[in-house]
């Protein structure tokens, strides 16, 4: 492994003190030695969509990639693949400007055929770090396909479960926080771009309050009233309250990846046998 990884160089460094390697820079040559190395594979998976005038088109994937470089400074050797831009959008972003969205059925399919890929390539622990709501059903799908072909541990994160509700009001107080382009949204995108943030651009909305009951259940609505392709108190959102969802997620992040390692491998996929 020396001679074909000589020490000094990025992939040398990453051999000796661990952390994240870019796949783009590994070489074929390298790869066997890199995969043979590697503690795990990371996938940053996001969007390209509209979350109102005050935030980024790029905002899912710039929680996905940012959070997925938290894992830089562990001491696990990881491989970072290139993260997954276009994914299927709920219809109640895909009408709105800058939206590019992907049929779901397309959006799976190629999920299946990039998780594939990756593990194919020798490196059965892949972690997906996902900044997209509306991937969190496509991700799983596609992992489940793929952990039925390959010896596989295929593991979803998704950064805004990190901070609990619970949290988030601590931080911003009794008013709702989470959800599409909200203060919870863009704080965490005031954690990694600040610069790409414009808070002036846009008066608060506040969404929808939740409905009368406390039973789990999900909503789906054509388009939800109050609703401008976003909704939030934005004005809760700040620099210093994102510097510390970035880092409480960061830390949660790198924990949740400490454990998965610790665990045993899967078993090889296969027929079901009963015991003799």
């Amino acid at each position: 492994m020396d001679e074909l990884i000589p020490q000094g160089d990025p992939i040398g460094e990453w051999l000796a003190d661990g952390g994240l390697v870019p796949i783009g820079r590994v070489s074929g040559s390298r790869l066997p030695a890199v995969a043979a190395a590697a503690d795990f594979a990371v996938l940053p998976v996001g969007a390209v969509e509209w979350h109102g005038p005050h935030l980024p088109l790029g905002t899912d994937l710039i929680l996905a990639e940012g959070f997925a470089a938290e894992l830089a400074g562990g001491t696990h050797r990881g491989v970072l693949f290139p993260a997954v831009p276009y994914t299927a959008c709920p219809g109640q972003t895909r009408p709105w400007p800058g939206t590019v969205a992907i049929r779901p059925e397309v959006a799976v399919g190629y999920l299946c055929d990039v998780l594939e890929g990756i593990v194919a390539a020798g490196f059965p622990r892949l972690l997906v770090v996902n900044g997209h709501d509306a991937n969190m059903s496509t991700v799983r799908a596609a992992m489940e396909w793929v952990s039925g072909r390959r010896r596989a541990s295929l593991l979803l994160v998704n950064w805004f479960q990190l901070v609990t509700p619970a949290e988030t009001t601590e931080l911003y107080g009794d008013r709702p926080a989470r959800g599409h382009g909200g203060a919870y949204e863009t704080s965490g995108v005031l954690g990694f771009d600040p610069a790409s943030v414009r808070l002036d651009a846009v008066d608060d909305l506040p969404p929808r309050p939740k409905l009368s009951t406390g039973h789990p259940y999900v909503l789906v609505e054509s388009r939800p009233d109050p609703w401008a392709g976003w909704s939030g108190h934005v004005s809760m959102a700040t620099e210093p309250i994102g510097r510390q969802v970035r880092e409480l997620a960061g830390t949660r992040l790198r924990e949740v990846v400490d454990s998965w390692l610790a665990a045993p491998p899967p078993g090889p996929p296969g027929a079901f046998e009963e015991d003799s």
